[in-house]
């Protein structure tokens, strides 16, 4: 058991991921999580409205078993596979965010600053998280896909522009975490 309770090293989880790209190569599929909101406004009889979202789901539908079992691996690890709920970040990180008011940074996965029922009554908060949102939803649009989508299955596939997109994802994380970051949350 304490195998599942440590993070696996990554000679083991690689060769696990490059097998798992092998076989969705060889069966003809990508990965990718953006392309199931694609699926699941499609499902949602978006394809009313734009021709966009008039697709074949049944050929997706394949893919929405990678949410749920996202969803149900997500649950199961934050319930019985995580016995230290403190975030593995360095103290020098930790207090950086708790100089940014982030005072449970280190203790848990998400900011409650950020991600509980009493923050919504922020008006900051609302903003942040809808402007995030629209940025992450517009990114992955433009990009042709997702960080998931384009580091594991397009770079997988030898895709150009998945090398491009990867490398835009990591500059763009590290404006956002060096430069914007602090703007945004220095009180």
């Amino acid at each position: 058991m304490d195998v599942l309770l440590e993070p696996w090293p990554w000679y083991i989880s690689g060769p696990l991921i490059a097998l798992i790209m092998s076989f969705l190569i060889l069966m003809g599929k990508k990965f990718g999580m953006s392309s199931n909101l694609e699926t699941f406004c499609s499902i949602g009889g978006a394809g009313k409205f734009t021709d966009y979202f008039k697709v074949d789901v049944k050929s997706k539908r394949w893919n929405l078993l990678v949410v749920l079992g996202s969803v149900i691996g997500g649950f199961m690890g934050a319930k019985w596979l995580s016995p230290n709920p403190a975030v593995g970040i360095s103290h020098k990180t930790v207090a950086k965010l708790k100089d940014l008011g982030f005072e449970s940074a280190g203790t848990t996965y998400l900011p409650t600053e950020l991600f509980s029922l009493e923050s919504l009554s922020s008006p900051k908060v609302w903003i942040i998280l809808l402007v995030a949102g629209f940025l992450v939803g517009f990114g992955t649009r433009y990009a042709g896909g997702c960080t998931s989508g384009h580091a594991i299955s397009g770079l997988s596939n030898l895709q150009r522009a998945s090398l491009i997109a990867v490398i835009g994802f990591f500059i763009g994380g590290l404006i956002m975490v060096h430069w914007l970051f602090p703007l945004i949350f220095t009180s």
